[in-house]
């Protein structure tokens, strides 16, 4: 019998600080940057007369704007569109990933250095990702701030694609799953860096965080811009990426000839470049593939929607305050956090395809049995909090084991490309879900119809990934017993 695998989970950690740096940059970029809009756009007269002209023109943007928990009232009495530009501008991060991580994904592929194919874009992009970072809360004047702004978030998606990438290239297909969960969970510090990343520089600056944001706020981006940095420095040291230099073009660096070489080089990365695009799906391989990704994005449109949307439900339906509404998702978190590890250990075991269902299956139970005791007798709260917990460690039994699934379809030469396909997905869903359920939320008159439209997008997400039919990985003892003979 050969010896089966076992993930390194030293390596595994080291090359999640990637993973972890981009979670701490994203949860500190979404709340501070909304706050600097806000102070912004609130005194821009420009923004004030788009704002009129917009509402004289479409007179019911201001009903979906309110049904999604805006506040588009003024001090005397007028309205504002200052949350309509935000929610805009907040959405470029996800449309960045659409247009330009699956193209930096691919490029990741075909890219020859010694120090590897993902890390390259990693040491460009995360120092000039901080570097942008820290300018942000400097910027006083709008043109400036949205300069600043987007390229911080273009660079980030040339770098986030090829991050998430490293982790499968340097690991056994049959072990992704496990390391898939190593690396969510060091993306779930990053975000708890992130949430306490103002008390931390308070206590460090002194400052007090109630009345003096002006002086803690830039120093909270120079947090999330230094462990970007040192996350660079861990993947530099510590991560070893085989050199993807061809073979070819380094014999051919021997030769005394210069041109030769040129020629040589020119000659071998445009093989290597056929020889990837001979590399093709078959017919039920992009089945299988187109199914994931429809079942990605249903997926993402209802975990997106409880994050997005939780807080409003909780002040409407059950008579919390934002506070509370945040300590309840929590429990969602943490439950997240701890079926990390053993999410990636049953994908491993009963297979990805299996573990997926499994947790879509207990996505739609506890929400369903929430919406059937909160309608039938008006006493669900306790099956709120059932909800959540059972929710967070669902949703990680899915998450784990989407990312590899839609690797292993794709292939080891096409880590970075189907990275990048896997995020369109997501991302897609992303840029919708507030749009979609705004409406939804508009046209029913409630905050109960999250509990409706979270498990419609479940139960579409369940039956794309049923007609899926590749994605799991050839056991490891079978690979070495086959290798062996």
């Amino acid at each position: 019998m050969a010896e089966k695998l076992k993930l390194n989970y030293g390596k595994t950690i080291l090359i999640g600080f990637g993973f972890l740096a981009s979670s701490v940059a994203w949860g500190i970029y979404d709340p501070y940057v909304t706050t600097i809009l806000n102070n912004l756009l609130s005194k821009s007269e420009l923004i004030t007369r788009w704002g009129e002209a917009i509402v004289q023109r479409f007179p019911s943007i201001l009903d979906f704007l309110t049904a999604t928990g805006e506040d588009v009232g003024t001090v005397a009495g007028g309205f504002t569109l200052v949350p309509l530009f935000i929610g805009i501008i907040m959405t470029f991060d996800n449309i960045f990933g659409v247009i330009f991580q699956p193209t930096f994904g691919k490029l990741s592929d075909r890219c020859h250095s010694r120090f590897g194919k993902r890390r390259p874009f990693v040491f460009i992009g995360a120092p000039l990702s901080a570097l942008f970072f820290i300018l942000v809360p400097k910027m006083t004047a709008i043109p400036a701030l949205m300069f600043c702004i987007i390229m911080f978030v273009f660079i980030m998606s040339l770098w986030r694609a090829p991050v998430v990438a490293l982790m499968p290239d340097l690991t056994h297909p049959s072990l992704r799953s496990e390391g898939n969960a190593v690396i969510n969970l060091m993306g779930g510090i990053g975000g708890l860096f992130a949430m306490l990343s103002a008390d931390i520089v308070c206590t460090i600056g002194g400052f007090d965080k109630k009345t003096q944001p002006e002086l803690y706020i830039p120093w909270v981006f120079v947090f999330g811009a230094v462990i970007m940095i040192a996350a660079t420095v861990i993947l530099f040291f510590f991560v070893k990426e085989p050199d993807s230099r061809l073979k070819a073009y380094a014999d051919q660096r021997k030769s005394d000839d210069e041109e030769a070489e040129r020629q040589a080089a020119k000659a071998a990365a445009k093989a290597e470049k056929e020889r990837l695009k001979a590399i093709r799906l078959t017919s039920s391989e992009r089945k299988s593939l187109i199914f994931m990704l429809v079942g990605l994005f249903f997926l993402f449109c209802g975990t997106n929607s409880i994050q997005t949307f939780f807080a409003l439900f909780a002040a409407e339906i059950l008579g919390k305050s934002v506070g509370q509404a945040t300590s309840m998702m929590t429990m969602f978190v943490i439950s997240s956090a701890i079926a990390a590890v053993p999410a990636g250990y049953l994908g491993k075991k009963i297979g990805r395809k299996n573990t997926i269902l499994i947790g879509l299956g207990a996505f739609l139970a506890a929400f369903i049995a929430y919406l059937a005791v909160e309608t039938i007798t008006g006493q669900g709260m306790a099956l709120v909090w059932v909800a959540l917990i059972v929710g967070g460690a669902a949703g990680m039994l899915i998450t784990v084991n989407t990312l590899p699934l839609v690797l292993e379809i794709g292939g080891i030469e096409k880590i970075g490309t189907f990275t990048g396909y896997y995020y369109t997905a997501t991302f897609s869903a992303q840029i919708a879900t507030p749009v979609v359920y705004g409406a939804v939320r508009m046209l029913s008159g409630t905050y109960m119809s999250l509990f409706v439209y979270c498990p419609v997008c479940f139960l579409l997400a369940a039956i794309a990934i049923f007609f899926v039919k590749h994605g799991e990985a050839i056991p490891s003892d079978i690979l070495k017993e086959i290798a062996d003979d």
